[in-house]
């Protein structure tokens, strides 16, 4: 092998190395819980409006969230409940079929509240077996930090 051949070989191995580095990103940015990679995830959105403020967020696919979307749209109340959530009192309970523990609990998480039948909006840590995860919100959870019990609207979108 000549050594312009050899010097082209290393040039193409470097290269093709380099892309597969510059495209790792992409492929964990893909296996977010909250990508299009996740099998949970459904093309399901909610629209959460209070206080002139709107959260959506994008549903799981489990029989809770589906229930949830059966009673929409809904006018209710929203108010804070403790030192990192807000909660919606719905007018029913919704199935809890299919439930179990989740891990990866995080600020920005829609759950299903199974003891009281509540609609539970984390905009802090929090950790409870009597969760539900129905979905994530989709572009932060900013208007939760708002203190006050507000009328909310909760729409399919």
């Amino acid at each position: 092998m000549s050594m312009k051949s050899k010097f082209m070989s290393r040039r193409a191995v470097l290269g093709g190395t380099l892309a597969a580095v510059a495209a790792l990103p992409l492929v964990a940015q893909g296996q977010d819980e909250r990508g299009p990679a996740d099998p949970e995830a459904t093309g399901v959105r909610i629209r959460i409006g209070f206080n002139n403020l709107t959260l959506t967020a994008t549903l799981a696919d489990n029989p809770t969230a589906r229930d949830l979307v059966s009673i929409l749209p809904l006018n209710l109340k929203i108010e804070d409940y403790g030192r990192n959530e807000k909660i919606v009192h719905l007018p029913r309970k919704l199935t809890e079929e299919g439930s179990g523990a989740f891990g990866n609990e995080q600020p920005g998480d829609l759950c299903y509240f199974k003891p009281w039948g509540n609609l539970a909006l984390f905009y802090a840590d929090y950790r409870w077996d009597g969760l539900i995860r129905l979905g994530r919100f989709d572009n932060g959870f900013e208007p939760l930090l708002v203190r006050g019990a507000y009328p909310v609207r909760i729409e399919r979108i």
